[in-house]
């Protein structure tokens, strides 16, 4: 059990280095590209993991590290909602839903990606 919580912490601790390495990258925008990008590659990723571990039987830990750790440390979901109420809050309605749509049908895709990969790939 205390291996799981340890693999969780070191996926954790990766995933948000990694999150906060892409908020490095200079944007200006007023459209939050860079959460948007982060959540449909977390989707992705999660795609993969999930498509893998269903496939090839990955060890729980693998599982727990990327799946929990690294992907639930990286994506956003937080700062997606945030940002989504900032643009509502600021009359950008059309920005906020834009975004809130992209978001869902993005990592949805993204996710959908990532199991056909894993099944084509794995």
């Amino acid at each position: 059990m205390m291996t799981g919580f340890v693999c969780v912490g070191i996926g954790g601790a990766v995933g948000a280095m990694l999150r906060y390495a892409i908020s490095l990258i200079p944007y200006k925008g007023g459209f939050p590209v860079l959460t948007l990008i982060t959540n449909i590659l977390g989707a992705l990723a999660i795609g993969i993991i999930a498509g893998a571990a269903a496939r090839k039987g990955l060890p729980d830990n693998t599982v727990l590290f990327l799946k929990t750790g690294v992907c639930g440390g990286f994506t956003t979901f937080s700062t997606f909602s945030l940002e989504a109420y900032n643009l509502l809050e600021q009359g950008n309605a059309r920005i906020s839903v834009l975004y809130i749509a992209l978001s869902v049908i993005g990592c949805l895709a993204g996710v959908a990606a990532g199991m056909y990969a894993a099944e084509r790939f794995v």
